[in-house]
């Protein structure tokens, strides 16, 4: 029971493929309180069907829209009227306009790229802020999501992979920003998984069986893979480590060719 005793936010279930999902069953198998957020209602019934798999303490559903300062505000108001603090904090959030991420990124749009780095590296630095007074003197840790596409060209990833390295960067900032009150940053750079936002990227079904080819572990990357380093990183097992990137990915990073 890594996590017991300890009350989580969560940022980006969608359905039972999401990420965080897949961590939020890890974080509450080893014995964490969970707050969940939700965009909308209609991802609030989606979240209302989930929850009671988690079993008891039942999770607390909180609305919070990332591209509104106010709904972040309104999320640390009342997450502070439900808990005493924050242990950690998972940022599972990426969104692109679909027309971005289809043909050259040179014919990215100012609107289109504005909207995936608000959303996708953004929010990250605003919910951390926001969070710092819940967070502060408990040696808490928040952990994002990115992808090798912050490093590397991957075709038809174009504005989420400089979204994903402005969130790479934003990472290792705030790590040098939150150390001080105790606060560990770090992120998890997961192997190419289907879920909804996936889905927008243009081959990602190709991306997934050539990853399961070639990558050294020959396997598709799978959720509970990436809910377990999750754990890890928000356990006091990790607590010497902020500032990075951790790989899960069966090893398809180090390849050269």
């Amino acid at each position: 029971m890594l996590l017991e005793g300890k009350t989580g936010l969560i940022l980006g279930v969608a359905n039972r493929r999401s990420i965080a999902w897949a961590i939020a069953q890890a974080a509450q198998r080893e014995g964490a309180r969970l707050i969940l957020t939700h965009q909308n209602e209609r991802l609030a019934e989606n979240l209302r069907e989930l929850a009671p798999q988690l079993g008891d303490p039942a999770p607390v559903l909180l609305p919070c829209d990332v591209e509104s300062d106010e709904q972040i505000a309104a999320l640390a108001s009342h997450a502070a009227e439900v808990t005493a603090g924050i242990d950690f904090m998972i940022h599972s959030l990426a969104f692109a306009p679909r027309e971005a991420l289809e043909g050259m990124y040179a014919n990215t749009s100012r609107a289109a790229f504005q909207k995936a780095l608000d959303i996708s590296a953004y929010s990250l630095v605003a919910l951390s802020r926001a969070m710092l007074p819940l967070m502060r003197d408990r040696r808490a840790a928040i952990v994002t999501l990115t992808y090798l596409g912050a490093e590397r060209w991957i075709p038809g990833y174009n504005v989420m992979g400089v979204a994903k390295a402005a969130l790479e960067a934003s990472v290792r900032y705030l790590a040098g920003d939150l150390g001080e009150f105790g606060i560990r940053v770090n992120a998890i750079s997961a192997g190419p998984i289907r879920t909804l936002a996936s889905s927008a990227v243009s081959g990602i079904s190709s991306m997934i069986r050539e990853h399961a080819e070639r990558a050294p572990l020959r396997k598709a990357t799978e959720q509970d893979e990436v809910g377990d380093a999750a754990v890890f990183l928000i356990s006091p097992l990790s607590r010497g480590i902020t500032g990075e990137v951790l790989f899960v990915d069966g090893g398809y990073n180090v390849l050269g060719v």
